[in-house]
C-alpha cells in the first residue's frame, strides 16, 4: 500500500500573466506543477462542465433504461461567458424584480410589499441604476426571521426589501454566467437543471460501483461563517469591475434587524433567503469541489452537505480527517461534529433520501430517510386533527394538496421497502380520516346507526360500537369501521392514494424501459 501525501494549506504563488479570455482572470496557487498539468488544470473545468454525469447506472439494461426516467438528468445550459461590469447590473433590473415578482416573497424592513414597488417599477429602475453607477447605493436592513429546523433548533432566515432583492437578482443574473460553466460536475445544489433528485442519483451511481460507506460533511452554521474578505478575493480573481465588488461587500455587510426590533452588524456569513446567497456559497464551495476532484475522491455536494463515498470505513476515518482540516484550515470553517459520520451509506440520510443495496440482486434502492418518515407523520397529524369540524371532504382536500407536492418529490423512491413504506402512510391517513368521521357521529347509537346506511351487517355494528369502552382511536381500526368507512369511501371522495401514485409512475417507468430495451 502506498503512503498517502499528507494534506497541508497550499502556499500560494504569484499569479501567472496569461491572455485575458472573456473577461476572466484564472486564479493560480499551490504548489508548483509541470507546465503539461498547469494546461490540463486549466482544461479540466471546462471539459467536466461539457460532460456532466448522467442518470444512476443499473446492473441491467432493463433497470438502466428505465432508470433514465426514474430520475432527471442533469441539464447543462451552455450560456456565453461575458464580464461582469456594474453596466450589466443595471440592464437586468428589471427582469430582477420580475423574478423577485414571481417567488412572491415577504415584505422586508421597510414594509414595502412586491405590488408597491411594482406600481412604481419604471421610476423606481432609472433612480436605481443612476445610484448603483455613480456608487451611492446603500442596501437597506434585513429582516431576520427564525424558522423551525427538522433536526431541532431553528434556522435564521434574512428577508431584504425587495428592492434590495432586485439589486441581488440583478447581481446574481451578472455572476452566474461568469461562474456556472466552471462549477464541479458533482454539485448539485442551486444550479440550473440541477436539484436534489439529480444528486441522489449521483450518489446512488457511486454505491452501485462498491463504494458502500459515506463521508456525511455537515458544516456547522455554514452560511452564518463565511468570511468576507476570502469570498471577495475569489470574486476579484474573474471580476474586474471595482465597482460591482463593492456593491457585493455592502450586501454582505448589510446590517440586521432582529425580532425584537435590535440592529446588528454583519462580520461573517452570507444571509440565507436573498437571490444572491446561493451563487455566493456555491463559489465558496466550489473550491472544497475541485479538491476533493484533485485528490480523486468520489463526492456529491448539495449547498453544504456533501458526502464522499468510500470502499472502507478505514478509508473513510482518513478521508474525514484529511478534509476535515482541509475545510478548517484553508476554508476557515468548521465541520459539525454531531452531524458529521463515517457509516454505511443505508445508516445516512441525504436530501431527504437513504441509500440501501441489495447484495444478492446487486440493486441500490432509493429510500426515504428516518426524518422524512417523522416529518410526514408529523404533518398528517397536523392535517388530520381529531376535532375537524369541518366536512371531511374539505379535511381530504388539504391533505391531498400537501400529499400531492410531497410525491412530486419523494416519489423517485424505489424498492418493495418503498412500495410497503407507502401503503403504510395511506392506511395511517384513512384510519385518522375514521376518527374525525367517528368523533363528528358523537353518540354511539348515532355511530351504529350510519355504519349500518354504508352496508355493515347490524350484528356486527352493534357489537363493535357497543362492546367495552372504547376511544375513538381504537375504535377507527375496528372490522365495522372498516368495513363502512372501506377505501373505497375514501376513493370516491377522492382521496390521492400515495401507493397507487407510486405503483403507476414506476409500472410506467419500467415500461419506458422495457420498449427502449426491446427496440435495441
Amino acid at each position: 500500500m502506498t503512503r498517502q501525501r499528507k494534506d497541508g494549506p497550499a502556499v500560494p504563488q504569484g499569479r501567472r500573466k496569461t491572455p485575458p479570455t472573456s473577461g476572466i482572470k484564472r486564479p493560480r496557487g499551490g504548489k508548483r506543477s509541470t507546465d503539461l498539468q498547469q494546461v490540463q488544470q486549466l482544461q479540466l473545468p471546462l471539459t467536466t462542465a461539457e460532460r456532466p454525469e448522467s442518470g444512476a447506472v443499473g446492473d441491467s439494461a432493463t433497470r438502466q433504461a428505465a432508470e433514465s426516467h426514474a430520475v432527471p438528468k442533469v441539464r447543462v445550459t451552455r450560456q456565453k461567458s461575458t464580464p461582469a461590469t456594474m453596466e450589466g447590473v443595471v440592464h437586468g433590473l428589471t427582469k430582477a424584480f420580475t423574478n423577485v415578482a414571481r417567488n412572491k416573497g415577504a415584505a422586508g424592513p421597510d414594509g414595502a410589499s412586491i405590488e408597491e414597488v411594482g406600481s412604481r417599477l419604471d421610476s423606481l429602475v432609472l433612480a436605481l441604476g443612476r445610484t448603483l453607477l455613480d456608487g451611492s447605493y446603500r442596501p437597506g436592513h434585513i429582516r431576520r426571521v427564525w424558522i423551525p429546523k427538522s433536526g431541532g433548533g431553528h434556522r435564521g432566515l434574512g428577508i431584504p426589501d425587495v428592492v434590495d432583492r432586485m439589486v441581488q437578482e440583478a447581481v446574481r443574473m451578472a455572476l452566474e454566467p461568469l461562474y456556472e460553466p466552471t462549477f464541479h460536475e458533482r454539485s448539485h445544489g442551486f444550479r440550473p437543471g440541477r436539484s436534489c433528485h439529480t444528486a441522489i442519483c449521483q450518489a446512488r451511481q457511486e454505491v452501485d460501483d462498491g463504494y458502500m460507506w459515506v463521508v456525511d460533511l455537515d458544516l456547522e452554521k455554514f452560511f452564518d461563517r463565511v468570511h468576507h474578505q476570502r469570498l471577495l478575493s475569489r470574486l476579484a480573481q474573474r471580476v474586474g469591475d471595482q465597482r460591482l465588488l463593492k456593491l457585493v461587500g455592502l450586501l454582505l455587510k448589510a446590517k440586521v434587524v432582529m425580532p425584537t426590533g435590535v440592529v446588528v452588524s454583519t462580520a461573517e456569513g452570507v444571509p440565507q433567503g436573498g437571490p444572491l446567497s446561493p451563487l455566493l456559497s456555491n463559489i465558496v464551495l466550489d473550491e472544497l469541489d475541485w479538491e476533493l476532484d484533485r485528490r480523486g475522491h468520489r463526492f456529491v455536494r448539495y449547498a453544504d452537505d456533501c458526502n464522499v463515498y468510500v470502499r472502507s470505513e478505514r478509508a473513510g476515518r482518513r478521508v474525514m480527517a484529511s478534509v476535515r482540516s482541509f475545510i478548517e484550515r484553508r476554508l476557515r470553517l468548521k465541520v459539525n461534529e454531531s452531524k458529521s459520520a463515517v457509516a454505511r451509506a443505508e445508516e445516512r440520510h441525504f436530501v431527504g433520501f437513504r441509500l440501501q443495496r441489495d447484495l444478492r440482486e446487486g440493486a441500490t434502492e432509493v429510500l426515504l430517510s428516518a426524518r422524512s418518515k417523522e416529518r410526514i407523520e408529523d404533518q398528517i397529524r397536523q392535517l388530520t386533527p381529531r376535532s375537524w369540524g369541518a366536512s371531511l371532504k374539505a379535511c381530504i382536500a388539504q391533505v391531498n394538496r400537501y400529499l400531492e407536492g410531497w410525491f412530486g418529490f419523494f416519489g423517485i423512491c424505489s424498492g418493495p421497502l418503498s412500495e410497503y413504506a407507502f401503503s403504510g402512510f395511506d392506511a395511517h391517513i384513512r384510519r385518522r380520516l375514521r376518527a374525525i368521521k367517528l368523533k363528528q357521529w358523537k353518540r354511539k347509537r348515532t355511530r351504529a346507526k350510519r355504519l349500518i346506511q354504508l352496508g355493515v351487517r347490524p350484528k356486527t355494528a352493534w357489537r363493535d360500537v357497543y362492546r367495552g369502552r372504547r376511544s375513538i382511536w381504537a375504535l377507527s381500526c375496528k372490522p365495522a369501521v372498516h368495513r363502512g368507512l372501506n377505501n373505497a369511501f375514501f376513493a370516491d371522495l377522492g382521496l390521492v392514494s400515495l401507493k397507487k401514485r407510486w405503483q403507476d409512475r414506476h409500472s410506467a417507468i419500467d415500461a419506458r424501459g422495457q420498449l427502449r430495451l426491446n427496440l435495441g
